[in-house]
């Protein structure tokens, strides 16, 4: 890399969403209160499953680490975002740029693989339920969370270092409010057709495996349902699926529309937005999304308060 390129790796420009000083205040309080609400439920929903006796079970076990990693996951992005929108200083170091990228794709890849493994414990559960705490034992919930973070952080690291190493000899000024992938290709100027082979490859290892793997859980879920007589017992099967499988659609709806498409399609507006959802927004729902409607959850909740108010 010649010392032009070096010089200009030094630093990236975030944009952000708008130039409008008043509209940036705006987006930081609206921000702000989205980051609290992710904070404060992904919290409280991992808080709640540690302390209540009764939420250690296999399930929980993979919320409370799905939850955990929503709260990361959301840290990545939120406190640069908020910066961007007070601060006139737009640029973010190589260095943190690179941080930032490694650690959202981690987390991300991660969270892939931990909603298949939630899809397999669901399946588990409904097919076989005289047998669902013997084959979720402990050491396959522990395994399955671990594989889960291995795989996601190993992707990252190829996926990191074939970004890193690529010649930016365009601008530096990233019109995005992170270090996402398509607006970083945009700034090279030799991708090379093993780069591309290497998309491809994370691609089908981080979102189209899952995918199927969580596609096939629930044909055979569906398959299992259907054997069940009562529609009452249908019913309750299906509800024990219905706080995964909207998360499922969310994520992977978004992550999907944004980087299974081919470069030449990418609309820099329109994927800020879809960025937005499944970075920042996402991250918030998933806790109500577990909780508003789990009678276990709303039950634990319920009983620390009774016993907060009896100390009082």
């Amino acid at each position: 890399m010649d010392e032009k390129n070096f010089t200009k790796l030094k630093e990236f420009i975030l944009l952000g969403f708008t130039a409008d000083l008043w509209l940036q205040h705006v987006l930081f309080f609206i921000f702000l209160v989205i980051y609290i609400i992710s904070l404060l439920g992904n919290i409280t929903l991992i808080s709640l499953i540690c302390a209540d006796s009764r939420l250690h079970t296999p399930m929980y076990f993979f919320i409370g680490n799905f939850s955990f990693l929503d709260l990361w996951y959301s840290s990545v992005y939120n406190p640069k975002i908020l910066m961007t929108c007070i601060s006139e200083d737009k640029s973010i170091s190589f260095a943190g740029c690179l941080a930032q990228f490694f650690f959202s794709a981690g987390l991300a890849y991660s969270e892939c693989y931990l909603l298949a493994a939630m899809a397999y414990d669901r399946y588990v559960a409904i097919s076989t339920p005289l047998l669902y705490s013997q084959v979720m034992s402990s050491k396959l919930c522990t395994s399955l969370v671990a594989a889960s973070y291995l795989g996601g952080f190993l992707n990252s690291i190829i996926i990191t270092s074939e970004t890193f190493t690529l010649n930016f000899c365009g601008d530096n000024i990233i019109d995005d409010f992170f270090c996402d992938l398509p607006p970083l290709v945009k700034l090279a100027c030799d991708v090379k057709e093993s780069y591309q082979a290497m998309l491809y490859f994370i691609l089908a290892s981080n979102i189209i495996t899952p995918t199927v793997l969580i596609f096939a859980s629930y044909l055979f879920i569906i398959a299992a349902i259907l054997r069940i007589r009562s529609t009452q017992g249908r019913l309750k099967a299906f509800s024990t699926c219905a706080s995964h499988l909207t998360a499922v659609t969310l994520y992977y709806g978004s992550i999907l529309f944004i980087y299974s498409r081919p470069s030449t399609s990418y609309a820099l507006e329109r994927d800020k937005v879809v960025s937005v959802f499944y970075t920042v927004v996402i991250p918030m729902l998933n806790p109500l999304i577990y909780s508003v409607r789990n009678k276990d959850v709303k039950n634990a909740l319920r009983k620390i308060i009774e016993l907060k108010e009896k100390t009082i």
